[in-house]
């Protein structure tokens, strides 16, 4: 092997390196760009890493699930389906458009700080602060093509982030909601 072809075989390592460097680090570089988007206040700026029509889709039938199950227990199994179908849609349609929008991942995100703003709790040195749910989140690659981030929710139960990659970039496409 020629000098000249070490060379090239050592550039097109370096870049396929560079390449897969620059793929495993982008979840967390769309983690960070949530934290920042949300820091600075300009929820409009999320698109750039949600998918908000695919995480509507993610979430739309968790909720019914949780609404025809919370509806079924109150009215009882002999209730009419079809009732229960138009009830749980009249519901869950406008919960599931607050919840998947900018301002809904912001404060789904971020929740805390806010209410604290709301209510005027502030910290010793008088400073509100943001706690950040996806810190302390577990993070894994479940494929080349989906990665998620677990946290728990107030209850203690699992709450997944997935994020999933098109191309090279990343984007929050999914939460799965404690059952």
């Amino acid at each position: 092997m020629s000098k000249k072809q070490k060379w090239l075989l050592s550039i097109v390592i370096a870049l396929l390196l560079a390449l897969f460097a620059f793929t495993a680090a982008g979840p967390y570089m769309a983690i960070n760009g949530i934290r920042k988007v949300i820091a600075s206040g300009q929820y409009g700026e999320l698109q750039r890493y949600v998918d908000f029509d695919r995480l509507r889709e993610s979430v739309r039938p968790q909720i019914q699930e949780k609404i025809v199950g919370g509806l079924l227990q109150r009215m009882g199994a002999g209730a009419a389906s079809r009732a229960v179908s138009r009830v749980t849609n009249m519901i869950s349609e406008p919960a599931i458009d607050a919840m998947v929008s900018p301002v809904g991942i912001a404060t789904l995100l971020y929740g805390s700080v806010l209410a604290k703003q709301v209510t005027g709790q502030q910290d010793a040195d008088g400073k509100v602060r943001a706690t950040d749910p996806l810190k302390e989140a577990k993070t894994r690659f479940e494929s080349p093509s989906l990665f998620t981030a677990t946290v728990e929710s107030n209850e203690g139960k699992p709450v997944v982030f997935e994020f999933s990659r098109k191309g090279l970039s990343w984007k929050l496409t999914g939460i799965r909601l404690p059952e």
